[in-house]
């Protein structure tokens, strides 16, 4: 199983797995999901990746919600080291979460 890390809050941290070209196909992960204001999430998740390191994740189960009110959460590479996320809720606002930096003490993290 895949293991993908993504804390947000004030500041951001991610565990952006590694891709293949292109898009991959959805595969299940270890998430663990930490936002100001909702209840952490530390489960199972799908995970689908891009070749320049973005990603995306949601549920496993497709009829539910990845937590809270929560669809997708969404991390777009904007530059080396630097990520912009984002969360799409059940009633379609994709919300911008903030800026997330590479770790230096993990470069799995960013």
């Amino acid at each position: 199983m895949s293991r993908a890390t993504l804390v947000a809050s004030v500041a951001l941290t991610i565990f952006a797995a590694t891709a293949s070209e292109g898009w991959t196909k959805e595969k299940v992960a270890y998430c663990q999901i930490e936002s100001a204001g909702l209840p952490p999430f530390r489960g199972k998740c799908l995970f689908d990746g891009s070749s320049d390191g973005s990603f995306h994740l949601g549920n496993v189960d497709s009829s539910k919600p990845l937590f809270g009110e929560i669809e997708l959460v969404n991390v777009v590479i904007v530059s080396p080291g630097v990520a912009e996320v984002r969360g799409l809720t059940r009633a379609g606002i994709n919300s911008r979460w903030g800026e997330a930096h590479r770790s230096t003490g993990d470069r799995a993290c960013c």
